[in-house]
């Protein structure tokens, strides 16, 4: 199993490769304007779901257009949220009620995956990721803020957090990918590398429910906008960058840190759990019972009490 994933791994590869030698860099995420714009009209619908008051700023820099979405009290702490790997933000709508009650809310659309942010330079290597995030933060004048990530977006917030000096206060990982270790289930997840090489609906059912213990949970507006992520946007080969980090680079990160994982998660297991508790030296972890990769909607309020609990 794992030759067969490192032969799908060198098939994106080679495809990402050749798409990009033809694909020019203003329309890195997506093949034509006509698939954007459909996506977009999705993100739209999806980003309702929040049922919250909300604003949207696009922030210019270095390497593109940040897209930030904003709400919560304007007096409230300054709470970061990094999503999952072709979900974005709108990934966000069973937990942000809860979140924004207290903490003024920044959640940024990746620049390298679907969603609103618009990359316009070659893609960007890890020191490049940081240097993008930092000068959104910066232009916020984000100052001892507290961050959140899910997935690819745990792993950007470790990232983040390994850059010295930064000036974020809290942290929330929620089942990061690649953080720890590689992953962990190898041959479930396949089934999203095929969704994004041979996009179908059949595809996409069998990946949510590799990666949820309860799809029927997520949100059909939600889904679809989740499926045109994967049948319009270019497969990018960033994930193959993205490696565990060292013990040193753990042993670096002195902020408190809360690890949550599903109980059926497909790319996190105990094993990163341990790694985490014995590197991360001010750390708390939990498994959620009855969930999977996407534990921030299997289980939202659990998840949700977990992580207030923490940051007040």
């Amino acid at each position: 199993m794992l030759k067969l994933y490192s032969r799908l791994v060198i098939v994106l590869f080679l495809i990402t490769s050749c798409a990009s030698k033809k694909a020019k860099f203003e329309d890195y995420v997506f093949k034509t304007k006509s698939e954007e714009l459909k996506y977009e009209t999705a993100y739209d619908k999806a980003l309702k779901l929040w049922n919250i008051p909300y604003t949207e700023e696009n922030v210019k820099t270095t390497f593109g257009t940040a897209h930030v979405v904003i709400a919560g009290p304007k007096n409230g702490k300054d709470l970061v949220l990094l999503h999952g790997m072709d979900a974005s933000s709108t990934m966000w709508y069973p937990n942000i009620q809860a979140l924004a009650k207290n903490n003024r809310i920044y959640a940024i659309d990746f620049l390298m995956e679907p969603g609103k942010s618009n990359l316009t330079a070659k893609p960007l290597s890890s020191e490049e990721i940081a240097i993008w995030y930092n000068e959104i933060f910066d232009h916020y004048k984000l100052k001892k803020f507290d961050i959140i990530g899910a997935s690819r977006g745990g792993w950007i917030a470790t990232l983040l957090a390994t850059q010295k000096p930064n000036s974020i206060d809290k942290i929330v990982l929620l089942s990061p990918a690649q953080t720890f270790k590689f992953i962990d289930k190898v041959g479930k997840t396949t089934s999203a590398l095929m969704l994004k090489l041979f996009p179908s609906e059949k595809k996409f059912g069998k990946t949510l429910t590799t990666f949820s213990t309860h799809p029927e949970k997520i949100s059909q507006i939600y889904k679809r906008q989740f499926y045109l992520a994967n049948k319009y946007a270019k497969s990018n080969s960033s994930m193959l960058k993205m490696h565990p980090f060292s013990d040193k680079e753990l042993q670096s990160i002195q902020n408190p840190v809360l690890v949550l994982i599903g109980d059926r998660d497909v790319i996190n297991s105990d094993e990163s759990l341990k790694r985490a508790q014995k590197y991360l030296k001010n750390s708390q972890t939990k498994t959620i019972k009855d969930a999977g990769h996407f534990l921030s909607i299997d289980q939202s309020k659990i998840t949700n009490d977990a992580i207030i609990n923490f940051l007040e």
